[in-house]
């Protein structure tokens, strides 16, 4: 597999250092409130990762996805929600699995808050193998990384270093992104604020030494494999966490850095002031299917800007159903045996999709690899060229291919709980087929109707009516 590495900018070809397993880091939601579509195409794109790491590469994984529980933005949340920082943070964790689950992203083999008892001790061992290493320093009671005692800082965002203001510093967790100073490792005790004493004094942790700490306690000696996460967080968050890290351990951090660039919406940056920011639940809210925007969100290459639109979640949908269909129809062959050239077609969709998932997750080939296939097998049983073993042949090549993509498997889930019960689903079609057969025809447009205005819709085909959610 080839992977574009943004410490190198240039693509390389990757396998993990430790036996078969990748040894994986991504940046996970800062919890203070529900997560949106651009924090998703991060997510879902990483999730590609991960699935294509295991099921096409053919490697185990042990991977870290964090949940920042304490920071600037938590503690405001709290305070002003009159919470606890866990009681508030709880609730955006439930929501952030909730949403991640309906969209069908594997959990991760680690999922640790920076507030977790083993994470804040960590954290302090870093502190203080920094501080042996002449890394630190302190004012007024806040513990700063001083990066002109790392040469290297900077290389990843490619910083300019006669730009960089040597001696000023920064305690805030988030900072102007063209503004390189020396940054907070943990902020001393502030009235209202939670507090834990590692061995840096009362106080908390900063947003970048969470990271660090983490994935070094989680993932083992580094080098880890790979380091994941959204083109914003370059700089400073991992530029931060390499100094740190390497500070810390005089090892490189990450072998790989792996970057989803940014969404836009109807061409235009989210910001709450457009009213463009938009949620899963949001999503929903419009008709609109968990399945048909994740597969919005993998169609394009993840090193790409993204442009949301609602005809874009039409596109998706409409693609999406197309594949359902045909796996429907599929199922309409009823002749005996096989044909060799839908064997070849088999072999050369897998093939296809395969070299387009290792050529750096390039996942609109992939799936151009799948409607290929689509067309010629349809083209196929139109002529009624293929056999029932070819069918099956071809049905089990796209369950293969959607473990990396992920997005029949979800709407076979939706499917799996429509709107209206199943059985009263079943029982519906029963009337409707019974009223056709006195040839009642108003009655048997009104269940078609009824259903439809609840969610369902009904097909006819040669083996009879299936029914699907709208």
């Amino acid at each position: 597999m080839r992977l574009y590495n943004t410490l190198t900018r240039q693509e390389e070809p990757f396998a993990p250092t430790a036996a078969n397993t990748v040894r994986m880091y991504a940046c996970g939601p800062t919890v203070y409130a529900r997560a949106h579509i651009g924090n998703f195409r991060t997510f879902t794109c990483v999730d590609v990762l991960r699935r294509t790491l295991k099921y096409v590469c053919g490697h185990d994984m042990r991977m870290a996805v964090n949940y920042t529980d304490v920071d600037d933005k938590t503690i405001n949340g709290a305070i002003k929600a009159q919470e606890s920082l866990r009681a508030y943070t709880d609730r955006w964790i439930a929501a952030f699995r909730t949403d991640s689950d309906a969209l069908g992203i594997e959990l991760p083999e680690e999922t640790p808050r920076a507030t977790d008892e083993a994470n804040l001790q960590a954290m302090g061992q870093l502190i203080a193998d920094l501080a042996r290493n002449g890394h630190t320093y302190e004012r007024d009671g806040s513990i700063y990384f001083k990066i002109s005692s790392l040469p290297e800082y900077g290389r990843l965002a490619r910083l300019d270093h006669s730009g960089m203001r040597d001696g000023a510093r920064v305690d805030v967790d988030e900072y102007t992104k063209d503004d390189p100073r020396d940054f907070v490792l943990w902020k001393a005790s502030k009235p209202g604020e939670p507090t834990w004493d590692v061995g840096a004094g009362p106080g908390r942790p900063g947003w970048h030494l969470e990271c660090s700490a983490m994935a070094l306690r989680l993932l083992g000696e580094p080098p880890i494999d790979i380091h994941a996460g959204g083109i914003d967080l370059i700089f400073p968050h991992h530029e931060n966490e390499i100094a740190q890290s390497e500070g810390a351990t005089n090892k490189p951090f990450a072998r790989f850095w792996v970057h989803i660039d940014h969404l836009f919406v109807e061409n235009e940056k989210m910001s709450k002031s457009l009213g463009n920011v938009y949620t899963l639940e949001e999503i929903v809210a419009r008709g609109y299917r968990p399945s048909a925007l994740r597969y919005l969100l993998l169609s394009s290459h993840y090193r790409k800007q993204m442009n949301f639109t609602w005809a874009g979640m039409d596109q998706a949908e409409e693609s999406l159903r197309r594949i359902v269909d045909f796996l429907a129809r599929l199922e309409t062959v009823t002749v005996e045996g096989s044909v060799p050239a839908i064997v070849e077609l088999v072999d050369g969709a897998r093939t296809a999709f395969r070299a387009a998932m290792e050529s750096d997750l390039n996942t609109a080939a992939a799936l151009a690899a799948i409607f290929d296939l689509v067309r010629d097998v349809n083209a196929a049983i139109d002529a009624r060229a293929i056999g029932k073993a070819d069918a099956a042949q071809v049905a089990a090549l796209i369950d293969e291919l959607d473990r990396v993509l992920g997005v029949v498997s979800l709407r076979r889930a939706e499917d799996a709980t429509p709107p209206v019960p199943v059985a009263e689903i079943e029982q519906l079609i029963e009337d409707r087929k019974a009223a056709r057969a006195r040839r009642d025809f108003a009655a048997a447009d009104r269940i078609r109707t009824e259903l439809a205005d609840r969610g369902v819709l009904l097909e006819d085909g040669p083996s009879g009516t299936r029914w699907k959610k709208k």
